[in-house]
This record gives C-alpha cells, structure tokens and sequence, in this order.
C-alpha cells in the first residue's frame, strides 16, 4: 500500500530530474510541513542554497513572504528561475506562491 508521503516523494523524484538550477537561472524549491511554507532558493552546479524565507501556511502571509523573496532575488541581480514544486499538486497555496512571484517580475 502507498501512501501520500511516498507518492510525493515519487512525484519529486521524476520532477527533480528534469529540473537543475544552475549559477544563471538558479532553482526556486518549496516545502510544506504541518505549521510553516518554506522556500529556498539553490544552485545545483555548486551545490549552494542562496537564500532561504519560512511563513505560516496562511494564503496572506506566502503572499508577503513572495513579496519579500522576490525582492531578495533582485537584490542578487536575478531576474530567471526554475520553480521546482517538489512533488505538490499545483493548486492552493504552491500555485499562490508561484503567481505572486511571476507579479513581481520574476521569470518563472
């Protein structure tokens, strides 16, 4: 028997290895644990994460918690990404997350 965790984790498997983030077009990665949205932003050629954000799983707060990630990115002079959802369903509050950040100017 499966369950949801292992079918995520399937799920992050077969997305992770399409996606690579690279010095250029670095990879924006969430996780989603019971109280808080986490996002990361990495790059997978020098195996660095460059800046990391935590907000409680509230629709108003990933939105200013976006806001301010996005503000961050540019800051370091980056305007491209790669959006690795690791392995959620794109709804709720990943697609929230994702949509606010393409608002702010980020090529995602």
């Amino acid at each position: 028997m499966v369950n949801k965790r292992e079918k995520r984790e399937r799920r992050k498997l077969h997305i992770r290895k399409r996606v690579k983030g690279t010095s250029t077009r670095p990879r924006v990665y969430i996780f989603k644990s019971n109280k808080y949205f986490y996002a990361g932003l990495a790059d997978d050629d020098k195996s660095l994460v460059l800046m990391g954000k935590r907000c409680d799983k509230k629709a108003e707060d990933i939105i200013k918690m976006s806001k301010e990630f996005a503000k961050g990115l540019k800051t370091k002079k980056i305007n491209t990404a790669i959006f690795d959802r690791s392995g959620y369903k794109y709804h709720g509050l990943v697609k929230v997350f994702r949509e606010q950040l393409k608002e702010e100017g980020i090529n995602i």
